[in-house]
C-alpha cells in the first residue's frame, strides 16, 4: 500500500470508530512511517489538532520512531487512562520500551504517579515496575503509592515491590499494609509480595498464621499462597 490515496485512507482510519480499522491502520503506518518522511511530518502535524478522537493512535505510530517527539510521548502518557484495557496496556508496553532508553520518559512516568488520575497513576506504576528500576527515588514512589486513596493503585504498588531490593524498613512498611490496609485485595497482594521477596520475619509469620482463620475468603487464599511460597523457598536447595 503505497499510493497517496491509500496512505490518506490509512491516516483517516486512525480516527475510525471501529477498533479493527484503527488497528489495521496503526500496524500499516508503523511500518510506512519508518521510511516515509512525508508520513511522519503529516502525523506530527496532526497530533496537535485538538479535535482528534483517537490521539493515542497517531501517538502510537510516532512512538515507534527512533526518536519520538515530546508531543507524541505526552499523548501516550495522557492516554494511559484509556477506557479500553487492551489499548492502555499496548500504550504502557510501548512507554516501557521507550523509557528503557530515555530517562526523560521515566521521569514523566514518575511524575504521573503524583499528578495523574487514578487510572493513570496505576498504569504508571505498572510501567515503572516493568522498567525494573532499583534506585531509591523510584522505590519511594512505590511506597508513596501504598497510601494512594485508590485501592487499585495500592495493589499495583504492592505487587510492584516484589522486584525491588527492599531493606528491613521497606519490608516493615509492606507488612503494615498487610496488617492495616482497609481493602482486603490490597492486603492479599501485600501478603503474597512479602512471601516473594525474601526471608520472612517472625512478625509476618505470626500474622499469616492468625489470618489463616480469617472470615474473608480472598485473605485466606492469599495466606495459603504466601505460605506455599515460603514453604517452596525453604525446601529449595541452598544456592538455587
Amino acid at each position: 500500500m503505497d499510493s497517496v490515496t491509500d496512505i490518506t485512507t490509512l491516516i483517516a482510519d486512525l480516527e475510525h470508530s471501529e477498533k479493527p480499522k484503527i488497528r489495521a491502520a496503526v500496524d500499516a503506518l508503523v511500518s510506512l512511517a519508518a521510511t516515509s518522511a512525508e508520513i511522519r511530518v503529516t502525523l506530527q502535524r496532526r497530533i496537535s489538532e485538538p479535535q482528534l478522537k483517537n490521539p493515542w493512535a497517531i501517538a502510537y505510530v510516532l512512538g515507534h520512531l527512533p526518536q519520538p517527539s515530546r508531543d507524541a510521548v505526552q499523548r501516550l502518557l495522557d492516554s494511559l487512562d484509556h477506557n479500553e484495557a487492551d489499548i492502555r496496556w499496548a500504550i504502557g508496553l510501548l512507554l516501557v520500551r521507550l523509557a528503557r532508553t530515555d530517562e526523560g520518559i521515566t521521569h514523566e512516568l514518575l511524575r504521573l504517579c503524583t499528578i495523574g488520575n487514578a487510572l493513570q497513576r496505576r498504569m504508571a506504576i505498572y510501567c515503572l515496575r516493568d522498567v525494573n528500576l532499583q534506585d531509591a527515588a523510584s522505590t519511594q514512589v512505590f511506597f508513596v503509592a501504598l497510601r494512594d486513596p485508590d485501592p487499585r493503585v495500592r495493589m499495583a504498588a504492592a505487587a510492584g515491590l516484589k522486584r525491588r531490593n527492599l531493606d528491613l524498613p521497606g519490608k516493615d512498611a509492606l507488612l503494615a499494609v498487610f496488617l492495616e490496609d482497609p481493602d482486603n485485595r490490597v492486603r492479599s497482594v501485600a501478603a503474597v509480595t512479602l512471601a516473594q521477596i525474601g526471608a520472612p520475619s517472625e512478625r509476618f509469620l505470626r500474622a499469616l498464621n492468625r489470618a489463616e482463620s480469617s472470615d474473608d475468603e480472598p485473605i485466606r487464599r492469599a495466606v495459603k499462597a504466601a505460605l506455599s511460597l515460603l514453604e517452596k523457598r525453604r525446601a529449595a536447595p541452598s544456592g538455587s
